[in-house]
């Protein structure tokens, strides 16, 4: 139910430009909006913030509501679990009404922290956020002494960090200072700091440099330059703490060198060169590289090479590859290893004890989870030589907990789950697991959870997300916030769509280049799959999505605008083809591996059949939010606001359409934790007015 208001939606002045590529002519009336610094275009999104602003104006007391309530399901003081790196335990905590976390350590025995000493803070974000409307830290690292603080931050939202360097014991500020930072790595001696930058155009990280403590920027060496503009680079160490390694990675294709971290400015050495279309990642143990590589199947195996001739002639290997089970990451230990697995959408842990020094095991257990549908991962374990192994683990009804397992003894201890005050009960929740048949008959899982008081069949608003994109398999966590759509009746749905990795590399590739419309179509029957099995009412249907996730939002409201009344569409990925076919733009190249080159006739034909901005017509369209960021660094903030200009004209309904665009922020939207809950509010109220609940 759209509430009209006084005033009338802000028009863009249409500006005619024309690009001809493949004998086909592109017409942009909205290119002009991407002036960034043209008072013109902050005038529109000022004009269309506020055309929001009196639109959502009879929501304002829900959206209150809301707030309240989403903070009454917040432990606002809270703490985190203590995790062992060197002599110190590291942990966070939030303190009632702080925006953002404060990090501290305490000194403790290998067991456990001490208790009665001190707490040293090593970083408070909220005294870094003073004067700031955005504040986010990318990296934080601790010299192998536990004495020298390297860490990164980004006042901007446009995922631009500055390197600082700070001394725990008193607390200051050293001169260290790079901008543009990306990985930051600390060699053995405590004293040389390896750091990526990234390229000012293209925004990728492309060069490593080495820098040692006190000495000018201007004199840190350069160790290596990517120049495939297809590549991006990271470092890190191993977890044993013997090597650095640098990896150099595409959306399809890796290759990685390493250096003793003790030998700072000796040779990097090349463990394969790359080639396309195989990625590998190693770690190492005992003379060992472990290398998980996707070499003879799309899925992953595991091998171990010499650490001194690591080249593929000389891989063997432990695991195989295996079509039906994708080998998304290994946790390599001193004695054990756990194999973290994904089979048939739902993932599992393996652990495999060693029977000494060498690669050889003497057992494998597998440890278990309780639900039909949950999300399971490793947590943060820095010590090599344990025997207790930490993951993390939520569903769509159980808080996020923290669990150790005890590889000796095959259990698994609770150290931690989130508290949820304000009277949540997970009793009154359900969450299922079901398969929809997609247009080619391929089963696409579904994950879904609601109120089992509020559920009736047929009659409940029902909200559908998706995203299918990158080989990212879609996460079924806990949420306190949506707490309050399933107590108003939502039944809530996440679709596991081709295009994403819940199936493994296939599952990506399904979706991906030119079967990229697998991904639209694939959502569009899970919607009526749980429409027709009376999950929802018909007339009654929300989705969301955000970047990648917002072309599909955009493309199924082009392809089926009957089936849904209302859409949030976050930071969206729409104006395909005017971003793929400009090469300055950051991510473009780099994204030819995902949704093909429009440089060449075959994908631009196929990617403008689905461009979403190209793809407008004059018809009835869903009732619409959007929502974007000055400082989005990933996808532009004129890609939603050229979307919208051009809807507004085309459109033959009287339905919301609004755009409001954070002038503070980037891809993730608000920074603060608080103001991130009042942009919910906002998303809700509209769901909630829109579907009339």
């Amino acid at each position: 139910m759209s509430t009209r208001t006084e005033i009338a939606p802000p028009v863009a002045a249409r500006r005619h430009t024309e690009t001809t590529i493949h004998g086909q002519t592109l017409t942009d009336d909205y290119a002009w909006l991407r002036e960034r610094d043209n008072p013109e275009v902050t005038a529109y999104l000022e004009a269309e913030n506020a055309w929001t602003a009196a639109a959502l104006e009879p929501t304002l007391d829900l959206q209150e509501k809301l707030y309240e309530e989403m903070v009454s399901h917040i432990k606002e003081t809270d703490v985190s679990v203590p995790f062992r790196d060197g002599q110190f335990w590291y942990y966070s905590r939030t303190e009632e009404g702080a925006q953002y976390p404060i990090f501290c350590r305490k000194p403790g025995s290998a067991e456990t922290p001490d208790q009665n000493a001190p707490e040293q803070v090593i970083l408070d974000v909220n005294e870094l956020a003073k004067g700031e409307a955005f504040m986010a830290v990318g990296m934080s690292t601790v010299s192998d002494d536990g004495n020298l603080l390297a860490y990164s931050t980004d006042n901007k939202g446009f995922r631009q960090y500055t390197l600082h360097v700070k001394d725990l014991r008193s607390g200051e500020l050293l001169a260290e200072r790079v901008e543009r930072v990306g990985s930051i790595v600390w060699a053995a001696d405590n004293r040389t700091i390896f750091y990526t930058v990234e390229d000012e155009e293209q925004k990728r990280q492309f060069q490593l440099y080495r820098h040692t403590l006190g000495t000018p920027h201007s004199e840190d060496i350069l160790i290596f330059e990517e120049a495939d503009e297809r590549f991006n680079i990271a470092a890190g160490r191993t977890r044993d703490d013997r090597y650095i390694i640098l990896e150099s990675s595409s959306h399809t294709t890796s290759e990685e060198q390493f250096l003793p971290a003790d030998d700072p400015t000796g040779t990097w050495r090349l463990i394969q060169p790359r080639q396309d279309n195989v990625e590998y990642y190693a770690d190492h143990r005992g003379g060992l590289f472990w290398i998980r590589t996707n070499d003879t199947g799309r899925n992953f195996r595991l091998v171990t090479t010499p650490a001194d001739a690591p080249e593929r002639p000389n891989w063997t290997e432990i695991l195989p590859h295996r079509p039906e089970v994708m080998l998304e990451e290994v946790d390599l230990f001193d004695s054990f290893f756990v194999a973290c697995e994904r089979k048939i959408g739902l993932q599992h842990m393996r652990v495999f004890s060693f029977a000494g020094s060498g690669p050889e095991t003497t057992g494998t257990s597998e440890i278990s989870f309780p639900e039909p549908v949950y999300t399971a991962h490793p947590h943060i374990n820095r010590v090599f030589d344990t025997r207790k192994f930490r993951y993390g683990y939520q569903s769509l009804v159980t808080p996020s907990s923290v669990y150790e397992y005890d590889v000796a003894t095959g259990e698994s201890t609770l150290l931690k789950q989130l508290e949820i005050p304000g009277g949540f009960d997970r009793t009154l929740y359900a969450s299922e697991r079901l398969f929809a048949k997609a247009a080619d008959g391929v089963d696409v899982p579904v994950s879904i959870v609601y109120r089992k008081d509020q559920f009736k069949p047929g009659a409940n608003p029902l909200y559908v997300y998706g995203y299918g994109a990158y080989g990212y398999p879609l996460p079924v966590g806990f949420s306190s916030s949506r707490l309050s759509l399933l107590d108003r009746g939502f039944v809530m749905a996440y679709a596991h769509i081709r295009g994403g990795g819940d199936l493994g590399k296939p599952w990506h590739d399904a979706g991906r280049l030119l079967n990229k419309r697998n991904t639209f179509t694939d959502f569009i029957a899970v919607t009526e799959h749980l429409l027709s099995h009376g999950y929802g009412d018909p007339s009654r249907v929300a989705i969301e999505g955000g970047s990648a996730g917002g072309l599909l939002m955009g493309a199924v409201a082009n392809m089926r605008p009957d089936l849904f009344r209302a859409v949030v569409s976050h930071v969206p990925f729409v104006d395909v083809m005017n971003t793929m076919l400009d090469a300055s733009l950051p991510l473009t190249v780099p994204e030819y591996e995902e949704w093909g080159d429009p440089n060449q006739p075959d994908f631009f034909k196929y990617m403008l059949s689905y461009s979403p901005y190209d793809n407008l017509e004059a018809t009835r369209y869903p009732a619409m939010l959007v929502k974007t960021s000055l400082y989005d660094s990933q996808v532009m903030y004129w890609e939603p606001a050229k979307y919208v200009a051009r809807l507004r004209t085309l459109k033959t309904d009287a339905n919301s359409l609004l755009l409001h665009t954070n002038m503070t922020a980037g891809h993730g939207g608000a920074s603060g934790r608080y103001d991130y809950l009042k942009e919910v509010a906002m998303d809700y109220a509209f769901l909630l007015r829109e579907l009339e609940v």
